[in-house]
């Protein structure tokens, strides 16, 4: 029988990539294993670069530091996602060099012209940073989680049901890490918050970044379960996943978590009541003006709160306040004072994206100290969204980043508004929700510098400005979608 042609080269390059290999395994390098992996990611990206973003959208809840696999590295990243999210990046730059071209009406929305106001400014404190290296790798990450993220994902939901398999897509992953993560608490008994620290690890950094992505999918996950286009057998599973998303945010032991979803409730309220966005504004700003006015008296009032963080629920919640003996929070509260003292310095271009944990330790005051702190200030960022860019871009990098909120928020308020149709105003409504637990989240912490928190918050911005352009007024009636909704 004679060999195809075809087949004659298959088992020749797989004759010599198994020579090739067995050399490189001899010499005690096992790096070009990786080959037929990157040869599938290249097939993927090529003929199929639909099935690669959701491939890598189910690896991100599941991606592990580098560190944690090659301790004493000078670098990080998330494996196996940021290796693939740098072929998606270099593919779609490939392709729009080649095409010239991008739907206008994504490219041209207000979401869009405040991200690209937002990158240019980090660009231009990347040039003006003390320490360009660092900054670039900020730079060509927020990058990589837009242009997979956002750009892509704002494509991929032209097909409406697609929106329904990106929540799905992260979600059933996350259900592993979360079963891992009880499992590992109950060894350690359920009220043992201080473990509760750490059982998410290595998926999760800690109890906070792994509260914050719960909080961002439970108001996503209830709309889904009243989703009219579920079966019933869905909506009857998507209630049981509920249920395991809440009893996971209580023993997370994540105080800004929680604080997060009480936040979107009166959200809620405000867009149910047709309350006109001048108006929220203007009452944001009251607050603003009253906090500053009434600050020392505040934080007199604050200061007399002595709970500190408990294994007690009712105790764990009631030492939010706490901002004079909880080492967690006087820790924040110190690396705030870093921030301003920092951005005070250097307030219009900053010092760079990504160099607040590496110039912060001269910054601390001894008053400001906690148990917690370091001399050498080797913890970490700034702990906030808001602050963390005025010390590393100045002033417009956190107007530009507040920019790209207000633009979102805007967006989700006017589809859901607008639009007749239940499963619009469903899907806009629990995206913006989901979301704005992150908008609450980011005042105490940030974590857009990883592929955890990027993908739901750059996603939900994605099908926010997907309905608005392509859905908000279609007459298109999506199927009903049975329970094998990720086929």
């Amino acid at each position: 029988m004679q060999l195809n042609s075809k087949l004659i080269w298959v088992y020749v390059l797989s004759f010599i990539f198994i020579l090739v290999n067995a050399v490189f395994i001899y010499k005690e390098n096992l790096l070009f294993n990786i080959v037929p992996l990157a040869v599938l990611v290249i097939l993927f990206a090529i003929f199929s670069l639909k099935k690669l973003f959701y491939i890598v959208l189910f690896l991100v809840p599941l991606s592990v530091p580098l560190k944690d696999l090659i301790p004493n590295l000078e670098f990080d990243m998330f494996l196996p996602t940021e290796p693939l999210l740098v072929g998606i990046l270099l593919l779609f730059l490939f392709k729009i060099l080649i095409e010239r071209k991008f739907d206008r009406n994504i490219a041209l929305h207000p979401v869009s012209i405040a991200i690209y106001i937002n990158l240019f400014w980090i660009l231009i404190t990347v040039l003006t940073s003390t320490m360009p290296g660092v900054s670039i790798k900020v730079l060509l990450a927020r990058l990589w989680f837009l242009v997979t993220f956002y750009f892509i994902a704002t494509q991929i939901f032209k097909n409406f049901n697609d929106i329904n398999k990106y929540y799905w897509f992260y979600i059933i992953p996350f259900l592993l890490v979360i079963a891992y993560s009880i499992i590992r608490l109950a060894g350690y008994g359920f009220l043992n918050y201080k473990a509760a620290n750490i059982v998410m690890t290595p998926f999760y950094n800690d109890h906070t970044s792994y509260g914050a992505v719960l909080a961002m999918y439970i108001p996503v996950i209830i709309g889904l379960a009243i989703y009219p286009k579920y079966s019933a057998k869905l909506k009857t599973i998507t209630w049981i996943i509920l249920a395991v998303f809440i009893v996971a945010i209580i023993f997370s032991y994540t105080r800004a978590a929680w604080l997060s979803l009480v936040g979107v409730l009166g959200v809620l309220v405000l867009v149910l009541m047709k309350i006109k966005f001048r108006t929220v504004v203007l009452f944001l700003g009251t607050l603003i003006f009253l906090f500053l006015s009434f600050q020392t008296q505040i934080f007199i009032s604050l200061e007399q709160n002595r709970q500190d963080s408990s294994a007690d629920l009712g105790k764990h919640l009631q030492s939010i306040s706490n901002i004079s003996s909880d080492a967690s929070n006087v820790e924040r509260i110190n690396r705030w004072k870093c921030a301003l003292r920092m951005f005070a310095e250097k307030p219009v271009f900053g010092w760079g994206p990504g160099t607040y944990q590496f110039h912060y330790a001269k910054y601390q005051f001894s008053e400001d100290k906690t148990i917690i702190s370091t001399n050498y200030g080797d913890m970490g960022n700034a702990h906030s969204e808001y602050i963390g860019p005025l010390a590393d871009s100045g002033v417009m990098g956190m107007l530009t980043y507040l920019a790209i909120l207000i633009a979102v928020s805007y967006t989700a308020v006017n589809v859901f508004r607008l639009t007749k149709k239940r499963e619009i105003k469903i899907i806009s409504m629990v995206s913006f929700l989901g979301l704005f637990t992150y908008f609450i989240h980011g005042v105490m912490n940030n974590f857009l510098d990883t592929d955890k928190a990027s993908a739901p918050f750059w996603g939900f911005i994605a099908i926010i400005v997907a309905l608005d352009v392509y859905h908000k007024n279609s007459e298109d009636k999506p199927k009903e979608i049975s329970a094998e909704i990720t086929e």
